[in-house]
């Protein structure tokens, strides 16, 4: 990891089912979101922490987008869509990218905190256009490759994913 400097306004983005399913699928574990932000922070000057989650409607759920509050996280939720023959579909990449953007001028470094690799070309705009740093944290058998190369800094959860996962 590199050096920080600590006077850099940062804001973080996290793609909450992109995590989720990385660490079910990879470690049948949930996701340390607290350790998460932690980890993108730094000791650096926090401006935003937003989390995108689909709303499944269970019981956990309020519990879950109260702790994300909790531990200092904005969350935004959206409905899963499903279409006409029953297909589901819930991304918040059109979401994530509009506030990142948005977002650009008031922050030095954005912290992408999701593997997809649909986010490159935000990441190529915010560094070429926006003049942000950008960073992006996830497991690293679950992430673009291209995301991991295009990124100024790519944090690998995978290699201190004990601190990251909680197991069931």
């Amino acid at each position: 990891m590199m050096r920080v400097n600590k006077e850099q306004r940062v804001g973080v983005f996290v793609d909450v089912q992109n995590l989720y399913y990385s660490a079910k699928n990879l470690y049948n574990a949930k996701v340390n979101f607290a350790q998460v932000l932690r980890t993108a922070v730094r000791g650096r000057k926090l401006v935003r922490a937003i989390t995108y989650a689909i709303k499944a409607d269970i019981k956990e759920e309020k519990n879950f987008h109260d702790a994300l509050e909790a531990i200092g996280y904005e969350v935004k939720t959206k409905d899963l869509q499903t279409f006409p023959g029953g297909a589901k579909k819930g991304d918040w990449d059109i979401g994530i990218a509009m506030d990142t953007i948005e977002l650009a001028n008031k922050l030095d470094t954005i912290i992408l905190v999701s593997g997809d690799g649909d986010f490159v070309p935000l990441v190529e705009h915010l560094r070429r256009a926006m003049g942000c740093r950008v960073e992006v944290i996830a497991f690293g058998p679950s992430c673009s490759g291209k995301l991991k190369e295009t990124a100024d800094e790519f944090i690998d959860m995978d290699l201190g994913k004990g601190k990251y996962l909680i197991r069931y």
